[in-house]
């Protein structure tokens, strides 16, 4: 079988990290589960990117409203995704996987600063490379790092991971009424401001012709369906 895209961006939020059972930011249980599905699709010899939220610790705009600086808040929004990137190597590498971090915001102890010909040659040797604090710039959203990264890097896709399985006209989980989309236009995405991705990164995508696949990340088996090519959740072209 051969994987329909070579070179991927796996956006994950930070929330789908999270245990819901006792409300810890970080499910070892999760974690150890997405790392044994990118093994397999590793194996198949697929290129990984990964870009990870960080909600699930501090998100920016939650901050903002109690009362935190914009700026700052964002800023330490982006120091959560390093701490959910690492969670991520480390359990990556625990099942096997060669893997790289590299962050927008230098930490030189920490992780590679983001250097665009490195990841490719990271990519081309075989690791995964896990992409963290964002932009290194606030206002951005790491939607919008996803959508800059995959351009960057010149991926054949965005997998957008989320609870849902697809996008949908109105939440579903709201209004049983809610129609799926199974494919679905830039423009019109960003028309009917459909709240899956914001309207930067759809631009983004749009500009640089760049699919995302919307799908639900908590069906074993997901991410590899929608990497080799099967009818999932809702394409964004």
């Amino acid at each position: 079988m051969t994987p329909k895209y070579k070179r991927i961006v796996l956006k994950l939020s930070g929330e789908a990290l999270k245990d819901v059972s006792n409300g810890e930011p970080l499910d070892s249980s999760i974690l150890r589960n997405l790392a044994l599905e990118l093994k397999e699709l590793h194996s198949l010899g697929v290129q990984i990117c990964l870009v990870v939220g960080g909600g699930n610790i501090f998100r920016g705009l939650g901050g903002a409203q109690n009362g935190v600086d914009r700026t700052t808040g964002d800023y330490m929004g982006m120091l959560a995704t390093v701490i959910n990137g690492l969670a991520l190597m480390n359990s990556l590498e625990s099942v096997g996987v060669p893997v790289r971090v590299q962050t927008a915001i230098p930490m030189e102890r920490v992780a590679e600063p983001f250097i665009l010909r490195r990841a490719i040659r990271h990519l081309e040797k075989g690791r995964i490379v896990i992409f963290v604090a964002g932009t290194g710039n606030p206002y951005f959203s790491t939607d919008t790092t996803a959508s800059l990264r995959a351009s960057e890097v010149q991926a054949d896709c965005i997998l957008k991971a989320t609870k849902v399985d697809g996008i949908y006209d109105k939440d579903p989980n709201k209004y049983a009424g809610a129609v799926k989309y199974e494919n679905i236009s830039y423009i019109e995405a960003l028309e009917k401001r459909l709240a899956v991705m914001d309207s930067t990164a759809f631009s983004m995508c749009m500009d640089n012709k760049l699919p995302i696949i919307v799908f639900n990340m908590n069906r074993a088996g997901n991410i590899k369906r929608a990497v080799m090519g099967e009818t999932i959740g809702t394409l964004v072209s």
